[in-house]
């Protein structure tokens, strides 16, 4: 019936790829194009994998650009419980992932070295883990995973790269969890739903 495609919040590469997709699907088809918000599309995604989901429910949103608790009353009605004041998730795994030599997107490459590590092997900080909010913060870890690699290196000591990726991997994924159990317990909601680029790593440490 329609050509529907998230447009905005988020990151523009990805976003006017697939921007542009669905411009020529629907011309092509002689469709009507509807745009849907980045996020918004995001929290759906649960809904496909679940068709009988019925909210209330708390939403993790973890990606490349965004990093917050969205509590779902009813479908369309949302309130953002708590975002990061910083980096989001995914922006401080593909800085860590460059300080440590790899490639791009960090996320997989990152996860991949974590399960061959140990994750209590580097006590990285857990920032803003008991602000007694809903707030996140991702850059005092980046900058923490960033010195510690330059010290390492300094001290002309090898780096334990899985042991680097899941102390690391650890510190974000601990915040993530408390603060979703938080919300859980704030809302009074039963399910929690993570969406987003870097749901997969969160879900899978959960």
């Amino acid at each position: 019936d329609a050509v529907a495609v998230t447009y905005a919040p988020g990151l523009v590469g990805a976003l006017v790829v697939g921007l542009a997709f669905a411009k020529g699907a629907a011309w092509g088809a002689d469709k009507p194009l509807i745009a849907v918000n980045h996020l918004e599309g995001h929290l759906y995604a649960n809904r496909i994998a679940e068709p009988g989901m019925q909210p209330p429910m708390v939403v993790s949103l973890v990606s490349g650009g965004h990093t917050m608790l969205v509590h779902v009353r009813d479908w369309g009605d949302y309130e953002t419980m708590g975002s990061t004041i910083d980096d989001a998730v995914g922006e401080a795994f593909d800085k860590v992932a460059k300080a440590l030599g790899l490639g791009y997107p960090g996320g997989p490459i990152i996860s991949k070295l974590a399960a061959k590590g140990n994750p209590k092997a580097i006590a990285f900080p857990r920032a803003l883990m008991h602000s007694g909010d809903l707030r996140f913060s991702l850059s005092g870890l980046k900058t923490a995973v960033t010195t510690y690699i330059q010290k390492e290196q300094q001290a002309g000591r090898e780096l334990n790269m899985p042991d680097i990726a899941a102390s690391f991997e650890a510190a974000v994924v601990d915040v993530q969890v408390a603060k979703a159990k938080r919300a859980l317990e704030m809302t009074g909601a039963r399910t929690l739903c993570v969406g987003g680029g870097m749901g997969t790593a969160l879900v899978l440490k959960m």
